[in-house]
């Protein structure tokens, strides 16, 4: 119930202060020129009691775009990191931010599908590793009415120019489904769309060669908490995944996580 009321209370006042948001999350298909759609509802299994499987039913800010709108599902290649921009008519918000330095791309994809600074309502970042937030600043600049998001285990981890808001799993943004897919790092987030049937994983998975990787050992903050993240992501029915590094898978997506999974990677 605490945090239920914290990401509540965070919401009105960045309300207050900002007037009527428009809503959108960003996700760029860039070297691909790709639109995605498909259907079904979420449904998870969880084995390990560190990885929380539902959270507060919240909204951490509805949107005003029909539910039923898959959108479109952009990739922003910066090389070996990729930055989302997910667009529903005019509304838009953008997952990760690359590097620092990488503003500029991002604004060129927004401007390759006819949008603007001025139309990105959400900032979402799926972790704090500074190939993810090194443009935070920048882009909460160039997108003057845009929200941040971050998951609560990392917001004390990042400095940013404007506060963000703290979310959890079960939480909704913009029709995106908020999992908890700790491991990489304690507050790592990804990102289900059941609507179109995608899930942008950040870094709790890996592309490989048109296949799903699973997480490097090298980079996770408890590796054990991150392997038990792949199953839980399993669980949920989507086509396309969306790496934070490595090409996207664009079907069976769910289907490749399993079988990661029940290889016992």
């Amino acid at each position: 119930m605490t945090d239920f009321i914290r990401i509540n209370r965070r919401l009105f006042l960045a309300r207050l202060g900002k007037g009527t948001l428009a809503m959108a999350v960003l996700g760029a298909c860039g070297d691909t020129g790709g639109t995605i759609s498909t259907t079904p509802a979420p449904t998870t299994s969880e084995t390990d009691p560190a990885i929380t499987t539902s959270g507060p039913t919240t909204t951490a800010n509805p949107s005003t775009t029909p539910a039923t709108d898959p959108g479109r599902f952009l990739r922003v290649n910066l090389g070996f990191v990729s930055a989302y921009i997910v667009a529903r008519g005019s509304e838009v918000a953008v997952v990760d931010t690359g590097v620092s330095g990488s503003e500029g791309d991002i604004e060129a994809a927004l401007g390759a599908a006819d949008l603007s600074w001025a139309e990105v309502a959400h900032l979402i970042l799926t972790h704090h590793h500074p190939d993810h937030v090194g443009s935070m600043a920048a882009v909460l600049k160039a997108a003057a009415a845009a929200t941040g998001y971050i998951g609560e285990a990392d917001l004390d981890n990042v400095t940013s120019p404007r506060e963000l808001v703290a979310v959890f799993d079960g939480d909704e943004i913009f029709g995106l489904q908020v999992i908890h897919s700790p491991g990489h790092t304690a507050g790592h987030i990804s990102l289900f769309d059941p609507v179109a049937a995608v899930l942008i994983a950040g870094d709790a998975l890996n592309g490989d060669a048109g296949g799903v990787a699973g997480p490097n050992a090298q980079f996770s903050a408890d590796h054990d908490l991150a392997l038990a993240t792949v199953g839980k992501l399993a669980g949920y029915p989507y086509e396309t995944i969306y790496f934070g590094h490595g090409e996207p898978v664009m079907s069976n997506g769910a289907s490749l996580v399993s079988q990661l999974a029940a290889s016992g990677y």
